[in-house]
């Protein structure tokens, strides 16, 4: 599955909290693997929140490092993700290099990535998150769990 969302946006929170969990066992069983794309489409700090994942990642802790970000901000508007924010997250998942994680957070090079991943969700034709790609089918929105189960064990079938 190919999950293209943004920090900031209410529903992939909701996706990322109660959904992607419940995701576990067919990620555990090997059936499942997400990849994860940015699409930061509300701002400077859907920018600066993906740009953080990454910096978080290179440490590897990028999913407890999402996974912190989602439960903290509110699964309502596009919540304000500032430096401070970014940098208790990154203590509480435990960064062990905090020097090396800001300065990948703060580089241009990372945020470039970012606007060229969301560049390229465009030119796609993705204009909202969460999107998702599971095997040959497109999927707008955060589905009820029901519906990414039925179409994963639909892919799952066919690629069989």
């Amino acid at each position: 599955m190919i999950e293209y969302s943004d920090y900031r946006c209410p529903f992939c929170s909701v996706f990322a909290e109660e959904t992607l969990p419940k995701l576990q066992p067919l990620i555990d069983d090997g059936t499942l693997r997400i990849e994860f794309r940015d699409l930061a489409v509300f701002g400077d700090d859907s920018v600066a929140a993906a740009a953080a994942a990454r910096a978080a990642g290179k440490q590897g802790l990028f999913w407890e490092f999402q996974d912190a970000l989602y439960r903290r901000l509110p699964n309502q508007g596009h919540p304000d993700v500032k430096d401070d924010l970014i940098m208790e997250i990154a203590t509480q998942v435990g960064v062990p290099d905090m020097a090396a994680f800001e300065a990948d957070y703060r580089s241009e090079e990372t945020r470039t990535a970012v606007k060229n991943e969301t560049a390229e969700g465009r030119r796609m034709g993705i204009d909202g998150t969460p999107f998702f790609f599971i095997g040959t089918r497109a999927i707008s929105g955060a589905q009820p769990l029901e519906t990414f189960q039925q179409i994963i064990a639909q892919e799952k079938a066919k690629a069989s």
